[in-house]
């Protein structure tokens, strides 16, 4: 199986209008840049996107949602994105708001194949209404669904022609268990070399989740918030 491709464009072909997409990253760092550039520039509507965050105006999911390309969604924290807010105050977009764990383990649920997980986080709060709770050793659960993605878009450091992906530092936050999850994961990395170039030691995600790879360009890695010490006097 040839899992290596040109481009973002080619990578992305299949997704359609009405998708579910889980976007790997936290915050700005290790965001599938060119791939959200690829689905911008093809204009696919009425997306569901998963992700930690929304980006930020100009950046990330924030092009998506200026263009009007998200219908909904699911995140632990939308904070730094002013069109999100608009959107999300004058209905133009359906979110669901999860704790940052409860999004990480769901996405590791689908990729280990369990249709739904216990956790406490949520009960007695909005986020349970309508959800099944269970008692477990005299402590309550709120059963959350796993999610059912049709891709997962990832970004890596380095990955090799298998799919066989290291990530980098904080990049590790989202990309793994978002690469064990889609449907059809699509991979861009940094590097891309031959198989077997890679320590096997250090893999994060195995090149059996991998279904599309290629190797990225022109990454900006932006900071979400620089914040630096004043200078001494």
């Amino acid at each position: 199986m040839n899992k290596v491709f040109k481009n973002a464009a080619d990578a992305i072909a299949g997704v359609k209008d009405g998708d579910v997409l889980m976007l790997g990253g936290f915050g700005l760092c290790g965001i599938p840049e060119n791939c959200i550039a690829a689905l911008v520039k093809k204009n696919i509507k009425y997306l569901t996107c998963i992700s930690n965050n929304a980006g930020v105006d100009d950046f990330g999911i924030g092009l998506m949602l200026q263009q009007k390309q998200v219908k909904k969604m699911i995140s632990s924290y939308v904070g730094e994105n002013a069109e999100f807010e608009r959107q999300l105050l004058s209905g133009e977009l359906e979110v669901e708001l999860i704790p940052q764990g409860t999004l990480a383990t769901r996405c590791l649920a689908a990729g280990y194949g369990m249709p739904a997980i216990f956790t406490p986080a949520g009960v007695g709060t909005e986020v349970a209404t309508g959800k099944e709770i269970r008692e477990f050793n005299g402590k309550q659960y709120l059963m959350e669904h796993a999610f059912d993605a049709d891709f997962a878009i990832v970004k890596a450091w380095k990955g090799d022609t298998k799919g066989n992906l290291i990530y980098k530092e904080t990049a590790r936050n989202f990309n793994p268990m978002m690469a064990m999850a889609g449907k059809i994961t699509i991979a861009e990395v940094e590097e891309l070399v031959e198989a077997g170039e890679l320590d096997p030691d250090n893999i994060h995600t195995p090149g059996i989740y991998v279904h599309r790879i290629f190797k990225g360009e022109n990454y900006q890695k932006r900071i979400e918030q620089r914040t630096v010490r004043s200078s001494a006097k």
